[in-house]
């Protein structure tokens, strides 16, 4: 079966329950569906199937290296938001000429990384980034292949913090600078202008700020075409949003589709995308242990567990809803709960008044659709080690990443 379901009321992963993994490796621990990670991407794929495309898995929603090597083996290419994650865009196999670079605060090795490696576009946030681009390349005797990204001035309609495309956000710059900049990148002998990029937010559920958005970069091709500098491909970024909540409205993949070709298709230029949370969100949960029980006042518990902000800082951050599970229910009237974790912060909350089955020590929980920006937003604060990670496929399952020790926490400490 794919992805997450109940079996005679235990929830398993395909075909393993989870608490099988939970006694055998130990909580807090992240678990993925195979399953799951490859139906969706072939999902959106075929969406885009009538168009020239390139879906550029967004590695900053889960970097885990198991997880990017099936995204590669899927026919994904590579989006990269930082020198690290170029460097495990190659270990996973990817090519240079599959990785775009993205992020609005390169550094100079970045860029020289970049550059050298021949990567299929970097995408440069201001003119200033753009003349460090062309030095390097010149001084290495090279053309750099570089697209413009462009802030649009769009509400993405989601949260302030993963929102980019507004003009108080600090990615991209106006069509209008755009355009003088890539009319100053087309006369140099060392740039080659391959593109244009926008990407204004994450967990979007309605098609107009996409509409707006790829509208934007549509008009300033269109313009540049007729001035004569051709480009190569259009990035219209990532951002499409999944379902946390039961009932919450969401795009499906098909008005997705059709919201960015409508738009695109006239141009003729290859489209790249850049999915992440749409892929890996739902293929992954957070399995906890419940450590504590405690009464309020008001009639409602603390469930404390042994997973945390530091496993999942979504709701600490976000205010972010996540769908909350009990592995194997117990008998009984429901109770009131919050579900709390052990970090020492009153907003190291997983889930706040919650309706769970009654549960005692040493029950497992599972947090849904933690497959995205779960994992990889660890930390080690309070001197929490970072939870181990298990890809399951089918029947079996593996430690993809172990679980960290003091002594990794503590080996760069003088």
């Amino acid at each position: 079966m794919v992805g997450f379901h109940r079996t005679q009321s235990l929830l398993s992963c395909e075909g393993v329950p989870l608490d099988t993994v939970a006694d055998a490796v130990g909580t807090p621990l992240h678990i993925y569906s195979r399953a799951v990670l490859l139906t969706r991407f072939r999902e959106l794929d075929v969406a885009f199937v009538d168009y020239p495309h390139d879906l550029h898995y967004a590695i900053k929603a889960n970097a885990t290296l198991a997880v990017v090597r099936e995204m590669r083996a899927a026919g994904a290419h590579a989006d990269a938001n930082s020198g690290g994650e170029i460097d495990v865009a190659l270990r996973a196999g990817f090519s240079p000429d599959q990785i775009v670079f993205t992020g609005v605060g390169k550094t100079h090795d970045e860029l020289v990384r970049a550059v050298t490696l021949g990567v299929k576009a970097i995408n440069a946030e201001s003119p200033g980034e753009m003349e460090r681009i062309d030095a390097i390349a010149r001084a290495h005797g090279i053309c750099a292949r570089v697209a413009v990204r462009i802030n649009p001035d769009v509400d993405a309609g989601s949260h302030p913090h993963i929102s980019t495309g507004h003009r108080s956000n600090k990615f991209g710059m106006t069509a209008a600078r755009a355009h003088a900049m890539v009319t100053s990148m087309a006369a140099r002998e060392h740039l080659k202008v391959v593109g244009l990029h926008v990407h204004v937010g994450s967990q979007i559920t309605s098609v107009d700020p996409l509409r707006l958005a790829v509208a934007a970069i549509v008009d300033l091709a269109t313009t540049l075409a007729a001035e004569g500098i051709a480009l190569e491909h259009l990035d219209v970024g990532g951002g499409l949003g999944i379902a946390y909540q039961p009932g919450q409205a969401t795009l499906t993949v098909d008005e997705y589709a059709a919201a960015v070709l409508t738009a695109v298709r006239h141009t003729g230029l290859r489209l790249v995308l850049e999915p992440g949370r749409w892929i890996a969100g739902p293929a992954g949960v957070l399995l906890t242990r419940v450590v504590d029980l405690k009464a309020q006042e008001d009639g409602r518990w603390f469930v404390i567990v042994d997973a945390g902000m530091t496993d999942l800082i979504r709701p600490a951050l976000y205010g972010a809803w996540h769908g909350i599970d009990v592995v194997a229910p117990r008998d009984g009237a429901e109770i009131d709960c919050d579900v709390v974790g052990p970090v020492c912060e009153s907003s190291d909350i997983l889930g706040q008044a919650r309706r769970l089955p009654p549960v005692a020590v040493g029950d497992l929980l599972a947090v849904r659709d933690t497959g995205a920006y779960g994992a990889i937003m660890a930390s080690n604060y309070n001197r929490r080690p970072v939870a181990a990670e298990v890809l399951v496929d089918g029947n079996d399952w593996r430690v993809v990443r172990r679980r960290q020790t003091i002594d990794d926490m503590l080996q760069w400490d003088e």
